[in-house]
């Protein structure tokens, strides 16, 4: 009888020991199956694209306070296109935006936004999130840029400042980027180009124009280049995006770190209507010695694609 016993409690032993070793294989087995599935799902092109017309309007009659009646509009796209194929990634993104505003009493339509930028960056991985990178950045405008000013007799005359690559911004370079996800990633790139582009005819005998000296159209840079972008939900139905891009010269005043940051903020109504404000900040003492700054803010209608 106690033979019979321990001969069934080794037997049972036996068995429940096979079936935790099979119990361990068939987890082990559906967590491969599982990173398997989660690291080819999201492979080949991940597009999607946004298209945004933001319209501002002022009307005064009779009004007391003051105020000159005006009309502006703002068209922007973004766009975003990018791969992945087991340790290859490869991001890309447009940002184009125009905008005009019209006022009563001046004799010229005045632009209000004007920029196309590319931004590339190309991967492979490292070690964790971590990636060995080459990355492209190109930055211009669309159309001419004035200065504004008035004539001996008070009436308005502009003078023409900048035009479609003049500036052109090409910044290129080996880095490394660290991804976490589409909403948050950082390259850092020690040994960056940076080549400035202007028209020749705009550079002046007492100061460089853009940096670019007198009689040249271009101007080389090599230097310290770190970009970030950040995307979070601060709410129901409102997002906001960050865009820091910092760059330091080795060549010529390294103190000096040129800074653009962009803050894109959407709170959306419904599908196609969302309030939109943008910021953004720039620093660059070859442009403009001192902070510049934008903000467009108004009622915007949106095509997803």
């Amino acid at each position: 009888m106690k033979k019979g016993l321990l001969l069934g409690l080794l037997l049972f032993s036996i068995g429940l020991s096979r079936a935790q070793d099979a119990e361990k294989e068939i987890i082990a087995n559906t967590e491969k199956a599982v990173k398997k599935i989660t690291d080819t799902t999201s492979n080949g092109w991940k597009k999607k694209g946004n298209i945004i017309f933001l319209f501002n309007q002022s009307n005064f009659n009779n009004w007391v306070a003051g105020g000159e009646n005006n009309l502006s509009g703002n068209l922007g796209i973004n766009y975003d296109f990018n791969y992945k194929k087991k340790d290859i990634t490869w991001d890309n993104k447009v940002i184009a935006s125009y905008g005009l505003l019209q006022t009563k009493n001046s004799d010229f339509e005045k632009k209000t936004d004007d920029r196309f930028e590319f931004n590339s960056v190309l991967g492979k991985k490292a070690i964790g999130q971590w990636y060995y990178s080459f990355f492209l950045n190109f930055r211009t405008q669309f159309t001419k840029g004035y200065v504004y000013g008035k004539d001996d007799f008070g009436k308005e005359i502009r003078t023409e400042y900048t035009n479609v690559f003049s500036p052109g911004y090409l910044t290129f370079g080996p880095g490394m980027f660290w991804k976490k996800s589409d909403n948050l990633k950082v390259n850092l790139a020690p040994l960056t180009s940076k080549i400035t582009f202007v028209d020749a005819d705009f550079t002046l005998p007492e100061k460089a124009y853009f940096g670019v000296e007198e009689g040249e159209s271009s101007r080389y840079e090599l230097g310290f280049y770190a970009s970030s972008y950040y995307k979070l939900d601060l709410m129901l139905n409102v997002s906001m995006e960050n865009t820091l891009n910092l760059y330091s010269n080795y060549l010529e005043d390294g103190q000096n770190v040129d800074i653009d940051y962009t803050l894109s903020m959407v709170m959306r109504i419904n599908r196609y209507l969302t309030t939109n404000l943008v910021f953004q900040a720039i620093y660059d003492d070859n442009a403009f010695r001192g902070l510049q700054t934008r903000q467009i803010f108004g009622l915007a209608a949106n095509y997803g694609f």
